[in-house]
């Protein structure tokens, strides 16, 4: 039986615990939080990020990194964002395990995918990497509500490997060899959902929701080709499910962001309001640039950054969307 260990024990750190340990005598859970630790060993509760739901004692926390070191899979499910500096800053034994990413963004100022971020930051290699994504909200996944995603890897024993070690009779694992794509479109889906909720926020209709959903797709599919990507894998669960479930769940913390982006509010009240992570912020910002530099339309995403990042008023982005030049559906 396969040792699991899970890094960041936010909401959705908490939920794949546990589905670990469903198939698994024992998951570990880290967290640089003494009382949240505390808490999930005394009382199998962790009310800041998943309130009102019972953990399993086969879960067990951790605030010491080396008590990871005998897993054989570990699981990163901290926001991109602090990789890096979780990384650097605690020493985990990564070497030889098969590493499983729960984040779904793009690093800023590198401009890394998550797998890319690991080969630089811990030199792990691509045949020991996996990427676990699709429409997976954690408060659903907590209260076993059925569920699919997606096991993304290059080599198929890692992809195999993860999606066995997931797989519950709530929780449904497929496997995929596009780590690229799932990479991106869990990323770039967030990015789209905010744009989403800004719609909500300004009262626009169901009409203009399924217009940026579709759209959105369209531009996820088109950049991840560009950057090597299989574009089938945008039509499936870490490509249009996720993009779905995103832009329309009111759990979705980057929609959530989006509508009172609409309504008004400045992206620091938003932020001071909250404990959660709302990853297509910073994401906007990098897949912006990065479209930039591999010559890539993006005309939404470019649209969600200038209201983020240069104050434009949502109105004015959607009606410059609206009236840009005519074009074929597919190009």
């Amino acid at each position: 039986m396969l040792k699991t260990g899970v890094i960041g024990a936010g909401g959705w750190g908490t939920a794949l615990s546990m589905v670990l340990a469903e198939n698994h005598q024992q998951t570990l859970l880290w967290t640089r939080s003494e009382e949240i630790a505390h808490e999930i060993n005394s009382n199998n509760t962790n009310h800041v990020f998943l309130p009102d739901v019972t953990i399993p004692s086969t879960v067990r926390a951790t605030i010491d990194p080396t008590d990871l070191a005998d897993a054989d899979i570990i699981v990163l499910a901290v926001p991109t964002q602090y990789i890096r500096s979780i990384l650097t800053t605690y020493s985990f034994s990564l070497k030889g395990k098969i590493i499983v990413s729960g984040a779904k963004g793009i690093e800023r100022s590198s401009l890394l995918r998550v797998s890319e971020i690991l080969s630089d930051v811990a030199n792990i290699t691509i045949d020991k990497f996996a990427v676990l994504t699709g429409p997976s909200h954690a408060e659903e996944v907590a209260r076993k509500m059925p569920t699919t995603v997606v096991s993304a890897s290059s080599s198929s024993a890692v992809a195999h490997a993860v999606q066995k070690a997931f797989t519950t009779s709530t929780f449904r694992v497929y496997s995929s060899n596009d780590v690229i794509g799932a990479e991106l479109g869990g990323a770039l889906k967030n990015v789209i959902a905010i744009a989403a909720g800004i719609i909500d926020g300004v009262n626009m209709g169901d009409n203009t929701k399924a217009a940026l959903i579709t759209r959105g797709l369209a531009e996820m599919t088109r950049f991840g080709t560009a950057l090597g990507a299989n574009p089938h894998t945008f039509s499936g669960l870490s490509g249009l499910g996720d993009l779905f479930v995103t832009c329309n769940s009111r759990h979705s913390r980057n929609r959530r962001v989006g509508e009172q982006i609409g309504a008004g509010k400045s992206l620091a009240e938003i932020l001071t309001e909250t404990q959660t992570v709302a990853e297509g912020v910073s994401t906007s910002e990098s897949a912006y640039q990065l479209s930039k530099k591999h010559g890539v339309e993006m005309p939404i995403v470019e649209q969600v950054y200038r209201i983020i990042f240069d104050g434009k008023p949502p109105r004015k982005a959607i009606s410059e969307l609206m009236t840009r030049r005519a074009k074929p559906e597919q190009w």
